[in-house]
């Protein structure tokens, strides 16, 4: 898929990028090792909670639901409609979330003095906004043509590249960025709350059991703790986000801004209704799906480590 391959090469110009300011052919398998896991960790997470994301979207595209019209939703299959679109963001955009989460978290601990060790609070948080900023700024396009696929029918995208090219021929390049300063504003908060959330209980945990590595389940919780920190802090930003991105097929003339969609929501939906719609979905598929990344990510990254060790792959 020319999309597919196309966010791919985009994944390992980056891998080799961030390898430019260390030397030496370890860190260039480090940084693969990353976008490797990190791609893998973001396919599982995402394909496991793929019909609850989809249910979400559609909450939040919405005004009001209706149960005959959501009914026609149960149906297994179509609630995993979009998830190629899914897969084919997710991949590059998991890979280089975790692979520029390590080299930021390398480059604040020598900045700070901590290389090798564990970052303070605000490296820590840093680290992780950054991070998932350099994700989004990569993948954001995939983003809305996965959102877009959520909320229409098959018969009006027939594929991913069909939605790129109706979205360019109809409403101009400039719709594939639409709801992406919202989606920054809710990044920043929520990568950095789900990274730092995560590696602070690691680190309380090394310090209390005095063990190097949680275990699996030990990490899952972690994880699951994170999201749902992190997803409730920016939530309503997703929500003005959705809103923006599906306007063009929802007909929603009044979000066209930021500013814009906020005020129309909560006019005429509310604060509470309109602005966390979905927000109890969202505790069930938020804490399994970051649960699943990280605890997936590290088990993936344990993994290579121990092949390389035993000889398997060259060093």
């Amino acid at each position: 898929m020319p999309v597919s391959v196309i966010m791919l090469l985009v994944s390992c110009v980056f891998a080799v990028w961030c390898c430019v300011f260390e030397n030496g052919s370890l860190q260039r398998w480090t940084v693969l090792d990353s976008l490797v896991c990190g791609a893998v960790a973001g396919a599982v997470a995402k394909t496991a909670i793929a019909p609850l994301d989809r249910t979400k979207i559609i909450f939040q595209g919405k005004k009001k639901k209706t149960l005959k019209y959501d009914q026609k939703y149960i149906i297994l299959l179509y609630l995993w409609r979009g998830n190629s679109a899914t897969m084919v963001r997710v991949v590059p955009y998991a890979a280089i979330q975790f692979c520029s989460h390590d080299q930021y978290k390398s480059i604040l601990g020598a900045h700070y003095g901590f290389q090798g060790k564990a970052l303070p609070p605000l490296p820590r948080f840093l680290a992780g906004s950054l991070a998932g900023t350099t994700a989004t700024m990569l993948t954001y396009p995939l983003d809305m043509v996965r959102a877009r696929m959520a909320v229409t029918a098959r018969e009006m995208y027939s594929n991913i590249l069909h939605v790129f090219v109706r979205i360019s021929q109809e409403e101009g390049l400039r719709t594939l960025y639409r709801g992406f300063i919202p989606t920054i504003l809710g990044v920043i908060p929520y990568a950095g709350i789900t990274f730092f959330t995560y590696e602070s209980l690691k680190k309380l945990h090394t310090e209390k059991t005095r063990r190097a590595q949680p275990y699996p389940h030990e990490r899952l919780a972690f994880g699951a703790c994170a999201g749902m920190i992190g997803q409730s802090a920016s939530y309503p930003l997703d929500v003005v986000r959705r809103r923006m991105q599906t306007a063009g097929v929802t007909g929603g003339a009044c979000y066209g801004t930021v500013l814009g969609t906020l005020r129309h929501i909560v006019t005429t939906e509310g604060v509470v209704r309109g602005l966390y719609k979905g927000l109890s979905m969202n505790w069930v598929k938020g804490p399994i799906a970051v649960g699943v990344s990280f605890s997936t990510f590290d088990l993936a990254h344990d993994m290579l480590s121990r092949f390389r060790r035993a000889g398997h792959f060259p060093h």
